[in-house]
């Protein structure tokens, strides 16, 4: 949902805002999607790039947009992520993340597990 704090002085929504759309949509999927099927989230991930493409104004809206999001390549220690924001009618932004695989406590990339490789399978496109 566009909330009226992410539309900035021109009635369209920040570029900024955007960015946490595409976080949102991260977050469920590796977070809240594995944990509601009983399967442990990915841990460690970090962005090392984003590509946006502004392709039309969004404004204020009562109507949600949908952030689809899939994943185009896999790597053993980064993936990447494609994205859409749009409605039914438009296409507002199409997106591109590069992710790394991290191990927090070494402060360093890691290779991704098994698992997260299987999750990422489902989601390709």
């Amino acid at each position: 949902m566009v909330r009226f704090a992410d539309v900035d002085s021109q009635g369209h929504v920040n570029n900024v805002r955007f960015l946490d759309y595409l976080e949102d949509a991260r977050f469920a999927m590796f977070a809240i999607e594995p944990h509601q099927a009983g399967q442990a989230p990915f841990q460690g991930l970090v962005v090392a790039r984003h590509e946006i493409d502004y392709r039309r104004p969004l404004g204020f809206r009562p109507d949600p947009v949908r952030v689809e999001t899939w994943v185009t390549e896999v790597r053993p220690v980064r993936f990447t992520l494609q994205y859409e924001i749009r409605d039914d009618e438009e296409l507002y932004v199409t997106a591109r993340s590069l992710i790394v695989a991290y191990d927090v406590e070494r402060a360093a990339p890691r290779r991704l597990t098994e698992d997260e490789l299987a999750c990422l399978k489902q989601f390709t496109g």
